[in-house]
């Protein structure tokens, strides 16, 4: 196990899962400067490094993210500039090329939340409370909410949940679709540590492939959604991963995928 740590963000890489907490837990994990700046460093690192098969972010001491600090030193950036360099997150984040999974224990709010659903899964305990705040902040929708919001839960929903900022519960959160399990708080630290290794055993480039499809295809045509199929398909053809699949299949034991490029 390796793990590296600093004031705001801990990062730990143990066997192929790399896992991300925002360690501001006096201030409900809300990310300052310095912590927004380990977040984007730590997104880069599970991108670039190929022993990194699954990313998991969660938050020190139980909550997982309270949003932007606006109570600190914004520094000397002009504000949007300072939103493009939040942006540059949440878009390494969107198109990281391995699974990520958000562990949400306690408050989930404004970009927060919206860290949390840029994941691609969400497991938060019973206690999970979330909500899009901006608008009690005097905000409009950051970090994403306004794409991620509507693909998820349609825009009706969406309305309500920007327009009003209500704070709402994990079993609702679970019947809007935003998130993919619920587990105690004695049980989802065993259960997001199964789910990512089983993520971190997938073929890679399948699954990456299957990812950004399903990110993207909100703005194709049937058709350009067959075809970007078909491209996918003969790339995974050409890895060790469709071979190892089928002769796992044919000798009834697991495959160990790799993600190695062959030719055939």
């Amino acid at each position: 196990m390796s793990t590296v740590d600093s004031d705001a963000i801990r990062v730990a890489h143990e066997g192929p899962v790399l896992t991300v907490t925002i360690n501001r837990p006096k201030r409900k994990n809300a990310l300052d400067l310095a912590a927004w700046r380990g977040l984007h460093e730590a997104i880069g690192k599970a991108a670039a490094d190929d022993d990194v098969r699954c990313l998991v972010i969660t938050g020190a001491e139980g909550d997982f993210c309270a949003g932007a600090d606006l109570s600190g030193d914004r520094g000397p950036q002009h504000p949007l500039n300072r939103m493009h360099g939040i942006n540059e997150i949440a878009l390494a984040l969107h198109e990281l090329p391995k699974p990520s999974v958000a562990k949400v224990r306690g408050v989930a709010v404004g970009a927060g939340w919206n860290l949390a659903l840029g994941c691609d899964l969400v497991v938060c305990t019973p206690d999970a409370r979330f909500s899009q705040i901006f608008g009690k902040r005097g905000l409009s929708l950051d970090f994403g909410g306004s794409w991620l919001l509507q693909r998820i839960v349609g825009l009706q929903q969406a309305k309500r949940l920007a327009l009003l900022a209500e704070i709402i519960g994990a079993d609702e959160a679970r019947e809007l679709g935003m998130v993919t399990a619920v587990r105690e708080d004695s049980e989802i630290d065993e259960y997001v540590a199964d789910l990512a290794a089983r993520l971190a055993q997938g073929p890679p480039i399948a699954l990456a492939q299957s990812k950004q499809m399903l990110n993207t295809v909100g703005s194709q045509s049937f058709r350009e959604a067959l075809e970007s199929e078909a491209r996918a398909q003969t790339i995974n053809f050409a890895t060790a991963d469709s071979q190892a699949a089928k002769e796992a299949f044919i000798n009834k034991t697991e495959p160990e995928f790799t993600g190695d490029w062959v030719l055939r």
